[in-house]
């Protein structure tokens, strides 16, 4: 796959920035030296006496009030040192273009309520909450195979949240509404016709929709194939939760406990990564688009190719539960493609962390690393070598170590976005993220 750049890095440097610091070996700078005054404090004093008042300090509030006073011993007043002159914060990328819409999330909560609604009529509210609370574990499991992926750049948070609620509330509702409407257009359908052609079709559609959204919402946070999978797969994940109280809801009511527990071994246990696995071929190809800095017309057309891999893997999926024997096939089809799909994902893992390495030395020519550095920053095992490095200094600073590496592996896909030209800001998130990397280096250096 082709990330594009130019043959020549210093071509791409950047124009105005802080003087880079000297390469490794570093000189530890010597300890600061405090300007702040010594405490003063004042001599005591003798209190006027009275018969309504005994020689004592005056004290604004009980609380305040000394335990070991005496009563004719007045004390003195502590003075606390002057402030010492602040130091500025460091400055931080923009978010602009790195977050999902208010807006958004209040559509998607409206749009709750009636779900709700809908789960409390057609199911009741015990069985619904049965089968939330089984359809939980699901859930989990691809969450934590997603951040596992996700590990090397995270995404933002509030994109996160809102590719799960897309899948678990908008999709859910597009399908809803699209099998009323066929419904009421045509009738009743044959269960093998709406699993092997309408639910591919319209489900897959409506959850792309999500991808291609969190697309256009957050352009600068959509950087390649990695994060259109994770995106994706969360909306995916998030559908399947959805779908799985509506299945396991259906089973206890029907067949009882015996239904409930063969549906959620069959759907909880034996395919958890389904759905996700589904959709992320649509984010993957929304990926590729935006790594090669395609226009959000251009996206689309990448998606629409994607969706039909998407398409062809979900009928697929639900056609070998009619065609054979269902867990023949489970073995000698799904199986095979879910591992052909975690090999892909560790193959992308690579790749983006070729990039990540190509991309810092493009920083580290122009003095702004050693080579070193970006082994350690750019490289799975450099990574960990460098917080075991963190952990043994004074003060245990790891988390200065994660930071140092969070912004520059951030410095790398900045550094990637101007290359493409794709970003009006990124040459304003460099100059940021150069100034976080400096200080954070020279706090891992400090004596």
């Amino acid at each position: 796959m082709s990330f594009g750049g130019h043959s020549d890095p210093a071509q791409q440097r950047p124009g105005a920035r802080p003087s880079p610091p000297p390469a490794m070996p570093y000189q530890s700078p010597p300890p600061a030296v405090s300007s702040a005054p010594a405490p003063q404090y004042v001599q005591p004093q003798a209190y006027p006496q009275s018969l309504s008042s005994p020689a004592a300090p005056v004290y604004g509030s009980v609380l305040a009030q000394r335990a070991d006073h005496q009563d004719s011993v007045a004390y003195g007043t502590y003075m606390p040192p002057a402030p010492q002159i602040a130091v500025p914060a460091l400055p931080v990328p923009s978010a602009k273009g790195r977050h999902a819409s208010v807006w958004a999330f209040g559509v998607l909560g409206f749009a709750l309520l009636g779900l709700i609604a809908y789960f409390v009529w057609a199911l009741g509210p015990a069985a619904s909450v049965i089968g939330m609370l089984l359809a939980l574990v699901p859930l989990t499991i691809v969450f934590f195979g997603v951040f596992f992926i996700d590990r090397w750049e995270p995404e933002p948070k509030s994109l996160v949240a809102f590719a799960i609620a897309w899948g678990a509330i908008a999709s859910v509702g597009i399908a809803l509404l699209v099998d009323l409407g066929l419904t009421l257009l045509v009738g009743q359908r044959t269960g093998d016709l709406s699993a092997v052609l309408q639910a591919p079709i319209v489900e897959e559609s409506a959850k792309g929709l999500g991808v291609f959204l969190v697309f256009l919402m957050a352009r600068r946070a959509f950087d390649g194939p990695i994060d259109g999978i994770v995106y994706g797969a969360l909306v995916g994940a998030g559908f399947a939760f959805t779908e799985n109280i509506q299945y396991f809801a259906v089973s206890l009511i029907e067949g009882g406990t015996s239904d409930l527990t063969f549906t959620f071994v069959l759907r909880g246990l034996m395919s958890p990564f389904a759905h996700a696995m589904f959709t992320s071929v649509t984010g993957f190809a929304m990926g590729l688009a935006a790594r090669r800095g395609a226009s959000a017309g251009r996206a689309a057309g990448y998606g629409a190719i994607g969706l039909v891999g998407a398409m062809t893997l979900h009928a697929l999926w639900n056609g070998s539960s009619m065609i054979g024997n269902f867990f023949v096939l489970y073995l000698v089809l799904q199986v095979p493609l879910f591992v052909g799909f975690i090999i892909a994902i560790i193959l992308l893992r690579k790749e983006e962390s070729r990039l990540t390495f190509a991309r810092l030395s493009d920083y580290a020519t122009a003095g702004w690393f050693t080579p070193q550095e970006v082994g350690m920053l750019a490289t799975p095992t450099g990574r960990r070598v460098g917080l075991r490095w963190a952990a043994s200094l004074r003060g245990d600073r790891r988390p200065i170590m994660r930071g140092f590496i969070k912004d520059a592996t951030t410095l790398a896909t900045v550094r990637q976005r101007i290359i493409t030209g794709r970003d009006p800001l990124a040459a304003q998130d460099e100059q940021a993220l150069l100034l976080r990397t400096h200080a954070a280096r020279d706090a891992l250096l400090a004596v």
